[in-house]
């Protein structure tokens, strides 16, 4: 059984107050792959890398996770990139240099899940390949998408918003942070938010806070909390990421990936619930408790 992920792999610019700038490999869905790779999960990504020092970079990346680069993802005229502006107290803003398009793809027959997310799930010419991608996978395996909305990119609010809601419909598991519903839909909470998306199409919408954890909602009504562990914060790239691979390898776990599973999702009850949110949340703090986006391995999940 397999992953296929699709998204932008770039090279993230680590600017920190009072030191040079540093390059790491990231990209958020290129970081779910790792993360799923680390965790001992079979991932490809389907992305746009360049013939270039970056695009150097984020291969050999990639490739020391053992995540295996779809077919056609390395004709871009250049690799992109995202500068992220570190703050005092880790936290992260980012601007971007991006090219975004991916080669034509047949999804295999042992893809049990697919990930989709971030800017190239809604930036065109992508999206619309994105679209037709989900489409033919639909009756295979578990769809799973993150918007991680990025303004400074992705445009207008209002031009962003129906595309973010058809993938948000057209998913049966959705990871968002309160950030990005603070941007997409202000002044509502997150709560309702969540609950108006469970109803409209996913099995399971979960909502992560930061420093104060996450909660989930199922299309059956079950809602969950779980506070995040204490960890020193090196920085909060690829936190989010991170959490995000951690639920979909803690759903394969439970043997809810793969076709027919979006019932089974949507059932699950409140203790498999909250052990899911849980483990995502020590993945996540394993990631921010060191520099860039590092997610752990297995034999790190387990010894931590």
């Amino acid at each position: 059984m397999q992953a296929l992920v699709v998204g932008e792999a770039l090279v993230d610019i680590v600017e920190r107050p009072g030191t040079p700038p540093l390059a790491y490999p990231g990209g958020s869905p290129a970081n779910v792959a790792i993360g799923l790779a680390r965790l001992g999960r079979d991932a490809q990504l389907l992305t746009w890398l360049g013939e270039d020092p970056n695009g150097d970079l984020v291969r050999d990346h990639l490739e020391a996770s053992r995540v295996r680069i779809a077919s056609g993802s390395q004709r871009a005229a250049r690799t992109s990139t995202a500068r992220a502006l570190i703050d005092a107290d880790g936290s992260a803003t980012y601007e971007f240099d991006l090219e975004i398009d991916y080669p034509e793809h047949q999804v295999a027959e042992d893809t049990v899940v697919v990930h989709v997310g971030s800017i190239g799930a809604v930036l065109e010419p992508g999206a619309a390949k994105i679209a037709a991608l989900l489409g033919s996978a639909r009756r295979r395996a578990v769809l799973t998408y993150d918007p991680n909305l990025r303004p400074s990119i992705m445009g207008d609010r209002d031009d962003v918003r129906p595309a973010v809601l058809a993938l948000v419909a057209g998913s049966d598991v959705v990871k968002v942070s309160d950030e990005d519903l603070e941007w997409l839909e202000p002044g509502t909470a997150p709560q309702d938010v969540a609950r108006t998306w469970a109803a409209a199409g996913p099995a399971l919408v979960v909502v992560t806070l930061g420093a104060e954890g996450s909660f989930a909602v199922t299309a059956d009504g079950v809602e969950v909390a779980v506070p995040a562990p204490r960890v020193d914060v090196a920085d909060t790239v690829g936190a989010g990421d991170s959490f995000m691979g951690g639920l979909i390898d803690g759903l394969w776990t439970n043997g809810l990936v793969g076709s027919g599973r979006h019932d089974a999702i949507a059932a699950l009850p409140v203790d498999e619930l909250t052990s899911l949110l849980e483990q995502s949340a020590r993945i996540a703090a394993i990631t921010v408790s060191r520099p860039g986006a590092n997610p752990p391995t297995r034999q790190e999940l387990d010894q931590a």
